[in-house]
């Protein structure tokens, strides 16, 4: 008996996305912006810090993992390592090269995804102007980031 193969998902043709570097999903209402310990290695190398250092400076135990520090701005409450001042209209991350998987995900995560509708209210409520715009990215890559997001956040690093 075989089973029959699971249907396409609604965005089998790809989706459209090109970061705008607008730091719209860099901020907004208190949250969470989660890492691994592996992530937060990679930060602290970055910035040239111990893990200690960068543990204490800029992240905050949520439960039993932990988050990358907000500070509150005019704009909501932006990630600790986004950067509005150096370039006048431009938003850029201080530690792009090692920002955590949910941060390279966006806007491929599983709730934006599971329906057109979905992706629409994401787009709006973010609001993200990147969205529908730009680079065709692939379903099949779009699946790649979806699960990493996925398994990203069903994990419990600490």
């Amino acid at each position: 008996m075989s089973s029959s193969p699971p249907p396409d998902p609604w965005f089998k043709d790809g989706l459209r996305f090109s970061c705008t570097q607008c730091g719209n999903c860099c901020t907004g209402g208190p949250g969470a912006v989660w890492y691994t310990a592996d992530e937060g290695r990679a930060i602290a190398a970055t910035l040239g810090l111990t893990d200690a250092e960068f543990e204490s400076r800029y992240t905050r135990a949520i439960g039993h993992r932990r988050s990358l520090n907000e500070t509150e701005t005019s704009h909501g409450f932006d990630c600790v390592f986004l950067d509005r001042a150096s370039k006048p209209g431009v938003a850029l991350c201080r530690i792009y090269k090692s920002r955590p998987s949910q941060c390279e995900t966006w806007p491929f995560w599983p709730d934006n995804l599971r329906s057109a509708r979905a992706w629409t209210a994401a787009k709006s409520r973010t609001p993200c102007p990147g969205m529908d715009t730009g680079q065709l990215i692939p379903s099949d890559q779009i699946r790649i980031m979806r699960e990493r997001d996925r398994a990203d956040n069903d994990s419990a690093p600490w």
